[in-house]
């Protein structure tokens, strides 16, 4: 049978705006002049679901064209984590199934890997844009023997304007990655704090330096 996408993914925008919502359980795992990111055990695996939260210099529609996923667009010239994306079908205008492959980490103990998610974009009438993902499977897109499949499970960024400040803008992200593979978890649960205080400060920068 195919898979109901379009219901997948309006699922997942359904629980990321409930950890939007939900303030409790978190606990502050690090804190940068940039963004602060705290954590709690997740409901979906055996890792955590991470919240990070950062005020950006910019309008919220420059930040969204820094993070939007689409090919070839600005993300992968500036966030290092991320390879190479496609989007291996368009489901309608707000939903596409999408493969991240992402870079090696820690220096080489981390593979390359890639993520099949089916993503969903909608901008709501506070101007609020919100990209939201979680894995999928799609036949057009089998496991590749050299390289591992991660899972992100509902997961995504609002992009929040701040009302009477046009250039700023409150990134508010939610992650929570399967990487498979056989790291330790405590590894994987080191790594990804640090990561997301990177993608902030790269971001920072691309947002001030970027020709849009």
């Amino acid at each position: 049978p195919a898979m109901d996408y379009a219901g997948l993914a309006e699922a997942a925008a359904e629980k990321v705006w409930r950890y939007r919502r939900d303030p409790d359980g978190w606990r502050s795992s690090r804190k940068t002049s940039e963004v602060s990111v705290s954590w709690r055990p997740s409901e979906e695996f055996a890792g955590n679901l991470y919240r990070s939260e950062g005020i950006l210099p910019a309008s919220a529609q420059r930040v969204w064209d820094c993070i939007k996923p689409e090919v070839g667009g600005l993300r992968t010239k500036w966030d290092k984590t991320v390879k190479d994306f496609e989007v291996i079908e368009a489901v309608n205008d707000n939903v596409s199934v999408c493969r991240t492959t992402t870079s090696s980490a820690l220096m080489g103990t981390i593979s390359p890997r890639e993520f099949v998610d089916v993503v969903f974009i909608k901008q709501y009438e506070d101007g609020t844009m919100l990209s939201v993902g979680t894995n999928v499977e799609h036949p057009l897109c089998p496991p590749r023997q050299n390289i591992v499949r991660g899972f992100n499970y509902a997961c995504g960024f609002f992009c929040v304007p701040l009302p009477g400040e046009p250039d700023r803008t409150q990134l508010l992200g939610f992650f929570q990655s399967d990487v498979g593979g056989y790291l330790p978890q405590t590894v994987v649960e080191s790594f990804i704090p640090t990561t997301i205080t990177e993608f902030y400060s790269n971001l920072t920068k691309a947002v001030k330096s970027l020709k849009i």
